[in-house]
């Protein structure tokens, strides 16, 4: 699963603690504060979740955008020391029975 991190820390520690645990787990930071890693597994990202809630105090945000994961794409946030989880779904927007579609008229 393609994952990405973005860290928001508050304080110079927190932020090197981060970056270490995201280094060791395969993380490559494309940009100051984002990090991404292609290949990581569900249980592994568990894991860092785990390390990253240790490391981090109240100040301290990360966001984390999982995809696919059972088919959505999952924005997970570590705000004030409270996970919080959004899904998001693809689907096609479904139309009623019988309903026309509509015409490709220009």
């Amino acid at each position: 699963m393609f994952v990405s991190i973005i860290i928001d820390p508050g304080s110079i520690d927190s932020a090197r603690a981060v970056m270490g645990l995201l280094n060791n787990t395969g993380f490559r930071q494309i940009q100051r504060s984002c990090w991404e890693n292609p290949k990581i597994t569900e249980n592994d990202l568990a894991g860092l979740k785990k390390d990253i809630d240790r490391v981090t105090d109240y100040y301290d945000v990360v966001r984390i955008y999982q995809f696919p994961l059972n088919g959505m794409f999952v924005i997970t946030e570590l705000k004030e020391k409270k996970w919080r989880r959004c899904q998001l779904s693809a689907a096609a927007p479904k139309t009623k029975p019988g309903a026309k579609k509509p015409s490709a008229k220009n």
